[in-house]
């Protein structure tokens, strides 16, 4: 008897199926970032000084969270194109390290920001002396 597991093949339907449940996904999502860019363009032409440094964060937010998905999509593209379960976890496996790097410099990045407009939010209420 063979160690390796059998290989399970995906049926082309389900590969088209999940595709055009991808793209279709892919384009709500783009949609709705667009939407959110625009609301948070306004938010910011009424933004104090003070507030800069907050809609600096929330780009940065925001890029992070498109980058991120826009990954999944990646991923979800790939793995649909999978011919068997073993190429499907591989797959997943290599997304998985490479999001898990991705998200430290994220975090990095959204901290630094944080600190740096909370640190510019206290001198401006500081009074001086």
């Amino acid at each position: 008897m063979s160690d390796k597991p059998p290989k399970l093949e995906v049926p082309e339907q389900m590969r088209a199926f999940a595709e055009t449940s991808v793209t279709q996904a892919k384009k709500a999502f783009d949609d709705y970032i667009a939407a959110t860019q625009e609301a948070v363009s306004r938010v910011e032409e009424s933004s104090s000084n003070v507030q800069s440094g907050a809609s600096d964060v929330n780009r940065a937010v925001l890029a992070f969270a498109e980058e991120n998905v826009s990954a999944a999509f990646d991923l979800a593209g790939k793995l649909v194109q999978a011919k068997d379960v073993s190429e499907m976890m591989a797959l997943q496996q290599e997304f998985l390290k490479h999001q898990m790097a991705v998200f430290g410099e994220q975090a990095r990045v959204i901290s630094d920001k944080t600190v740096k407009t909370a640190s510019e939010a206290a001198k401006a209420v500081k009074p001086e002396s």
